[in-house]
């Protein structure tokens, strides 16, 4: 008789058979795709706490050194697991993989506040009225901003301005994108430098058509969002895609792309809430930030605290460089109004669809 037919007694238990004891059946509950990941991490660093606890961490010491970095996506449960480590998976209900392969869970552990402030503001976005586009129309957007001048090599914050635009929703290539109107002067957008045929409807020219026919799964319309987003210089990428699903979300755009926008970027790395946000006229509201340690830049998102509409934007210094030093302001914006017009330089006639909130000291 060899190994294989020796009968499983409770004195050749396994340490998979003792966890599959001691742990209850498990859930069937789904958890949002980043829930699940955040939850994954968590199990792998206690894991690794209790690898390179006392007894054993002298000897263990020169091998986590020269360790390359883990990896986020590891497997969901490592054997042996000591009963130390498993006490802490029970106590903290950590999500394993149920049998199906889908994520369980006993415990209602919560994700990190951004990604659960976005996950409220895409479903704040979901309740929103469509505003029906035709190719032939024009999106209007009014705003107030100020900007950095930074040609002489110093960040010049200029006055706050009145700006409006146009943007032509026609199909394919275009040399004129649309009109601008700022502090009373009247130029048009032109095609972005190099589109010498015409900038066609896309992630530089988003139309109402484009929007709407983005992906609304937020793990595939992040990855078309990295693939699509320019690369800027030394930039992080990370963050360039952020900025992006900034600027995106400033537009009209139906309610569900909107609410995907939101959920992608809950996804991205480094993302915050920003308790002090406040937009160009100083609506404070709830925020969303990202810095980007690389340029030393933050930008914030702010959205209404009461119905979470998003308000506008604003990007600053988070360390002293050339331009000028930490805190220093490069860009801010408040939206006032959205509107779908029939002629470019049209104001809109029906009562506007975003309205700017009394000013909040």
């Amino acid at each position: 008789m060899n190994d294989n037919d020796i009968p499983s007694t409770p004195a050749r238990r396994t340490d998979a058979d003792e966890i599959a004891r001691l742990l209850p059946a498990p859930g069937r509950w789904d958890l949002p795709h980043e829930q699940h990941l955040h939850h994954k991490e968590l199990l792998m660093q206690r894991i690794d706490r209790d690898q390179t606890s006392e007894g054993h961490q002298a000897s263990r010491r020169h091998d986590q050194a020269s360790r390359p970095p883990r990896r986020l996506l590891r497997p969901a449960v490592l054997l042996p697991v000591t009963a130390v480590a498993l006490s802490g998976i029970l106590a903290a209900g950590i999500a394993l993989t149920a049998p199906d392969g889908k994520p369980a869970t006993r415990a209602t552990d919560t994700v990190r506040p951004a990604t659960a402030l976005l996950n409220q503001i895409s479903a704040a976005a979901l309740k929103g009225d469509a505003l029906p586009v035709r190719d032939d129309q024009f999106t209007y957007t009014r705003a107030k901003s100020r900007e950095a001048d930074i040609t002489s090599g110093k960040a010049v914050v200029g006055p706050l301005k009145d700006r409006e635009t146009w943007w032509s929703q026609k199909q394919g290539p275009l040399h004129k994108l649309g009109l601008a109107k700022a502090d009373g002067e009247t130029l048009p957008i032109n095609a972005e430098l190099g589109d010498t045929d015409g900038t066609p409807a896309g992630i530089n020219r988003p139309t109402y058509r484009w929007l709407a026919a983005l992906p609304t799964d937020p793990d595939k319309l992040l990855t078309y969002l990295y693939a699509k987003t320019p690369k800027v210089d030394e930039q992080e990428r990370d963050q360039a895609v952020f900025d992006r699903i900034g600027d995106l979300v400033g537009e009209v755009m139906p309610p569900e792309t909107a609410a995907a926008l939101y959920r992608a970027a809950a996804a991205l790395p480094g993302v915050t809430e920003a308790p002090k946000a406040h937009d160009a006229i100083g609506r404070h509201g709830v925020g969303i930030a990202r810095e980007d340690t690389t340029y030393g830049t933050r930008t914030e998102w702010i959205f209404d605290r009461q119905d979470l509409t998003f308000l506008g934007s604003r990007s600053y210094l988070t360390k002293d460089t050339s331009y000028g030093k930490s805190g220093t302001l490069l860009s801010s914006n408040a939206v006032i109004e959205h509107a779908v017009v029939d002629k470019a330089g049209a104001e809109p006639t029906d009562p506007p669809r975003t309205t700017a909130r009394s000013q909040e000291s």
